[in-house]
């Protein structure tokens, strides 16, 4: 499996994902959600910034199903889906994962008739990465 490379600005985002938690970063000074993790508040340009747990909740904003020519650690799962997902409590912040049956599942566990724009979802996290489960499966 490929894993995530990491940035200093990035960095703590991977770090509470292997803690089971969704953060986002947050300027320290005006409160502005940002991601992806940079150094510098789009809205202020303050280098202050925190991280704040987001309830993990969302909905799909956009999709694709995958399918061969592949990357080689994936090929052996094709098809499967990628996800874009909007949170609910960022609305403009929208993160990138696979659509799971459960947690722990592989990425190849949802069939592509089942997935839908607008689709509620919650995070689940396996091994680090965030993965999404349907809210009414």
């Amino acid at each position: 499996m490929l894993r995530p490379v990491t940035d200093p600005d990035g960095a703590p985002f991977w770090t509470y994902a292997e803690q089971g938690e969704l953060r986002v970063q947050a300027c320290a000074d005006c409160g502005e959600l940002r991601f992806p993790p940079r150094p510098c508040c789009p809205h202020c340009q303050s280098f202050e910034a925190d991280w704040r747990r987001m309830s993990g909740q969302g909905r799909v904003w956009s999709y694709v199903v995958a399918h061969p020519p592949l990357l080689p650690d994936y090929a052996a799962l094709a098809p499967y889906n990628v996800v874009v997902v909007e949170l609910d409590e960022a609305p403009r912040i929208r993160l990138v994962g696979n659509l799971v049956a459960e947690p722990g599942a592989a990425i190849d566990s949802v069939p592509a008739d089942r997935l839908r724009i607008g689709a509620r979802v919650r995070v689940v996290f396996d091994d680090g990465l965030a993965r999404w489960v349907l809210e009414r499966p």
